[in-house]
């Protein structure tokens, strides 16, 4: 375990390791493009959705079960269903880590929205907002904290799974991992996985760090 180690730690430091079209430095911008591409396609589908099944109130099982759905959502499964309906390209990649997001994203956003106090919307409504209004000036501002939330899972959710791009042969982090597991090398499947961890711990604390910083003087609770 100890050689296993040291290994690794050799594998990870090298500079001949990072450099190179096939380097760690060129894995990470790729695997941070499918992450974030996707992460950015799923809050424009799921954010409208959830904010509109929040504001009316009619759909509200189908969002507060989504997120047991996207659980449960076999995703490399996914990759090749859509791969050997569309060919090769990168889209079955970009289809699976969408649909990986949108049900978190849109569960939170729409808990967000619930979440505000009726007493504030009948306020709202005594000085005269309405409909939108109410959306836009009332009840958003109030749902952003646990909208970030989703937003901050559904990242995290994206970029530790972002390595099935490998499995129909793309690029990214888990390049390491497949191509590893191909050549029987251990060393260079644990460095893939330990870079993915470290990638999503990062963007888990960044954007755990500016959810504090926009709401630093909400309430405890309120985040």
């Amino acid at each position: 375990m100890l050689e296993l180690l040291k290994n690794l730690a050799s594998w990870l430091t090298s500079p001949a390791q990072w450099s190179g079209p096939e380097g760690i430095a060129t894995r990470v911008l790729e695997h941070l493009e499918y992450s974030v591409l996707a992460t950015l396609a799923a809050a424009v589908i799921a954010l409208p959705i959830g904010l509109l099944i929040g504001h009316t109130g009619r759909g509200a099982f189908l969002a507060v079960n989504l997120s047991s759905f996207g659980r449960a959502l076999p995703t490399v499964g996914l990759v090749t269903l859509v791969f050997l309906a569309g060919g090769l390209s990168v889209w079955p990649v970009y289809v699976s880590l969408v649909a990986l997001a949108v049900p978190v994203i849109i569960t939170n956003t729409y808990a967000g929205m619930a979440a505000v106090d009726p007493e504030v919307k009948d306020a709202a409504k005594g000085v005269g907002l309405r409909g939108r209004q109410i959306l836009w000036q009332v009840e958003l501002p109030l749902a952003l904290p646990l909208i970030m939330t989703g937003v901050r899972l559904a990242t995290v959710q994206v970029v530790a799974t972002a390595t099935i791009a490998a499995y129909v042969s793309f690029g990214g982090l888990g390049r390491y991992v497949f191509d590893g597991l191909a050549q029987r090398d251990l060393v260079q499947v644990l460095g893939g996985a330990a870079l993915v961890a470290v990638l999503a711990v990062a963007a888990d604390l960044a954007l755990g760090g500016l959810t504090r910083l926009l709401f630093r003087g909400r309430p405890a609770a309120a985040r």
